[in-house]
This record gives C-alpha cells, structure tokens and sequence, in this order.
C-alpha cells in the first residue's frame, strides 16, 4: 500500500502533468475523486453581480491538503469550468485592469512590509501583499512580445540583412508597451515551479493554411498562426523560458529570463537575467538579445513602472549589430520611458541610424547615411493583435489561467482575503510538492525545455524538426 502511494505521489512531484490530445480531449487522472467531492460541497447563492459569488472551493481544497497529496488539493480548486458559480473565468483575463491603485489606502501593511526589509535585500522569498497583483501569470507577461506579430514575422519576409537588424530591432523597442497599458504598476503572479501557458496569434492577411502542426509547441495550432509556449522551469531561482514559432515564415524566438528582485528604498528593481534568440531557419541567422531591467517606483503612494539598462542586439552570421539603451526619469524634471539606439554595420564604428524616443509611444529614426530623420514606430498608432487563449475548461491542471483563476476572480471582485486564500492554497501546494521530492529524493521533470550550460532550451525547436524532415527525405 506504501509504495503505491509512494509511486503515486512520485509521479505528481516530478511531473503533475496530465497530457492532453490535440483535440483537448482530457485523459483519466487522479484528481477525479477530488472534482466529485468538491462538486459535490459547491453552493452557488444569488447574489448581485458586482459581487463575488460564494463558494465553497477553498474550504475544500484547504482540507483536502491536509488530508491528501498535493497534486489533489491544486485540482480541487482548480478543475472547475470555464463559466461556474456564476463567473465566467476566462472573461475575467480579457477585461482591462483597473489603473486605481494607492499605497496609502493600505498604508498599515506597507509599513509592516517595509519594516521586514532592508535596501538591497533580494526579494524572491518575500510575500507580497495581494493587492497589488495583476491579474495574471509572469508567463502570460511574456507572450506581450508578440503584441505586434506582424513586425517580428516581417523580419523573415527582407532580403537584406541590414534591413534585418533594422527591422528586428523596430520588433524589439515596440514589445515592452503593451505588457504595462496601465500606469499603475502591479505585480503578475508568480508561477510555480512546472507552470505553462501556451497560447497563438492569428495573422490578418496570411495565406490560409489548415495544416496543423502537429511536432510544434501547440499541436493543434496551423502553419499560418504564431504560437507561443512558456514553462516555469525553476522556482529558486525563479527561471521562465518560452519560445515562439511560425511555421510557414519559418521564424522562431527563445528564451530563458531569471528575474531577480532587489529592495532599493523607495522602490523595487528587477534584474532580468537571460537573453533571447531571433532564428531564422531558412537563412541560418540568429539574432541575440538581452532585456532591460524594470523599476517599480513610489511604492509608498501610487506605484509606476519604467525600464532601465543597456540592451544588447547582435547577428554573429552577418554581423550587423545594435546597442539600446532604456533610460530612468531623473530625480528632478526630465521624462519617463525614454529609449535610445543605435545600429552599426559589420565592423563600423559609427552607426548608420539612431532611434531615439518613448518606448510606450513614438520612437524617431536618424539615417547617418541619407541625413533623414522619420518615425522608426509609434505604438500607439500600430494595433495590438489579441492573443488567443483556449478555454479554462480544455486547459491542463497547470496551465496558467487555471491555476490562478480563483486568485483572478478574488482581485476582480476587490475580494482581497478570498484571493489571498487563494493564491495560498496554491503556493502551500508547490511547498508540499518540493517536501514531497526532497524526501523521497526525487528531481523534477521538465516537460518542454532542458538546460544547457546555463541556458534553457526549447527541446523540439523548428530547425532541429526542419533538419530530421530534410534528413529523412533523403534517405
């Protein structure tokens, strides 16, 4: 009976993955005896909509941790549908978030927060009050890259590759706005250790194409749309890698951020440790980037957020390569969102453009060379593509919107305790998992990216897939 138990408890701690057909269809797993006992225990009540319904969720799970193994007490507050209890969950991820928010309101818990930390302390294993949490995952963060799809697709489309470098930093300095619309800056989850989401972008414009690619990162997914998968793939230190493809354009982006947090005094800053590839698969270039940092200032009052530091963008095949800089608002006077960049030919030591403007609007070009000046881009005239996101109901048990869609609706609904009950319940689950694998002296398996030296990688990138299909036609 022991080793069942064992072998059972093994298989959550190391995986907790419950594989799913293209078609969504979900397989038997062990968390069907935890659903009926929680369905059973639900008590919807009529109350008015402006309210969060009452349910009996997280009294359930809450007990069900106590009594059962983890991987039971995450599904039963998370295997319930889309729309239930009178919400509709995946509503809850598309509306606007709300752009009030004031420290001084709860001035009391700041001070407690504040009175824990000291300046420079890293803040990875502080407990953030729930307030201030966005309504989302990390790696939900990370697809807003992809918020304009149509300039990072158009870097395959040029045949020159100084037009490349332009055009791959036009993709880059225009993909931080859409990740903060708001300025108020709020926290997004932090995912746990084995988390995804996945999701795609359809392409106005595209030829259709209804072949499905079924060796990608979204199965169900065709040639013509943009896919994205992240994967939470450490939790100490907190390490997310994602990666993007499109098929037919046969273009592709990974890579791997570690953030790590600091207490500088009157504000907070994270070191986005990490850099991301460009690929090109046709043509055999990649294109290197880093990212900049990100400061969460006056957290005493009204919090905002900017970017600071050098960036770095580079193609070692052709040799065309750029320096960005994102610059902090002074003290006193000066704006926020600054950004400059410069992009050199092979071996030049004089750019032949520099970009300077607002990363969260416009953003002008200089042509040393045709003594020009013109709009490189402005996002705020260019549209944002809405990502596209399958149903709560159809995702696996660690997907992101699932497992925070109680968290979602308690921040929705200014239910602050219940969502703190919430995001609890989840964190205890992760805690119990790791207890559960030191014991028995288990490691954790990753499902789609590996380690390499101090780089993770994609396990199924579309190079290596393209390679083995032209291999494999000429045999």
């Amino acid at each position: 009976m022991l080793k069942k138990w064992v072998r059972r408890v093994s298989f959550s701690a190391t995986r907790g993955f419950a594989e799913t057909s293209p078609t969504h269809e979900k397989s038997p797993d062990s968390f069907a005896s935890a659903d009926l006992a929680t369905q059973a225990t639900l008590t919807p009540q009529k109350q008015q909509q402006s309210t969060l319904p009452e349910i009996d969720e997280y009294e359930t799970a809450a007990n069900n941790a106590a009594t059962t193994t983890p991987t039971r007490a995450l599904g039963a507050i998370a295997r319930t549908p889309s729309y239930d209890n009178g919400i509709d969950y995946d509503a809850l991820y598309e509306e606007e978030e709300e752009t009030d928010l004031s420290m001084e309101a709860h001035g009391s818990m700041i001070t407690h927060l504040l009175s824990q930390v000291k300046i420079g302390m890293d803040l990875t294993k502080v407990v953030l009050p729930t307030f201030i949490l966005e309504r989302r995952s990390l790696l939900e963060m990370y697809a807003d890259y992809f918020a304009h799809p149509d300039l990072f697709l158009k870097i395959s489309e040029l045949d020159s590759p100084r037009d490349r470098i332009v055009q791959v930093c036009r993709w880059y300095l225009s993909a931080y706005h859409a990740g903060r619309k708001s300025a108020v800056a709020k926290k997004p989850y932090n995912p746990i250790l084995g988390e995804v989401f996945q999701c795609h972008w359809d392409i106005p414009g595209e030829d259709e194409d209804a072949l499905a690619v079924r060796d990608g990162p979204i199965p169900w997914c065709r040639r013509d749309q943009l896919t994205f998968l992240a994967e939470q793939v450490s939790h100490h230190p907190p390490i997310s890698a994602f990666y993007a493809e499109h098929y037919n354009k046969k273009i592709t982006f990974a890579a791997h951020v570690w953030t790590k947090s600091k207490f500088l005094g009157l504000s907070i800053g994270v070191h986005n440790i990490g850099e991301g590839i460009v690929t090109l698969v046709d043509r055999s270039e990649e294109y290197y980037v880093t990212f900049p940092n990100g400061y969460g200032r006056s957290i005493l009052t009204v919090p905002w957020i900017e970017l600071g530091g050098s960036v770095e963008i580079k193609c070692p095949q052709t040799g065309y390569y750029a320096h960005v800089e994102f610059l902090t608002k002074p003290f006193y006077g000066g704006k926020r969102n600054k950004v400059t960049a410069e992009i050199y030919s092979p071996n030049d030591k004089k750019p032949f453009v520099s970009i300077a403007g607002e990363w969260s609007g416009l953003m002008e070009a200089k042509w040393h060379d045709k003594n020009k000046t013109e709009v490189f881009v402005d996002v705020n005239r260019i549209p944002i593509f809405k990502k596209q996101v399958r149903p709560i109901v159809e995702q696996d048990e660690y997907e992101s919107r699932r497992v925070w869609k109680e968290v979602t609706a308690g921040l929705k609904f200014n239910d602050i305790e219940r969502a703190t009950n919430a995001k609890s319940i989840v964190e205890q689950y992760q805690r119990d998992q790791a207890k559960v694998r030191k014991e028995y002296d288990l490691a954790w398996e990753h499902k789609y990216f590996k380690p390499v030296g101090d780089n993770w990688i994609y396990t199924k990138p579309l190079s290596q897939r393209m390679y083995l299909q032209d291999k494999e036609s000429k045999r």
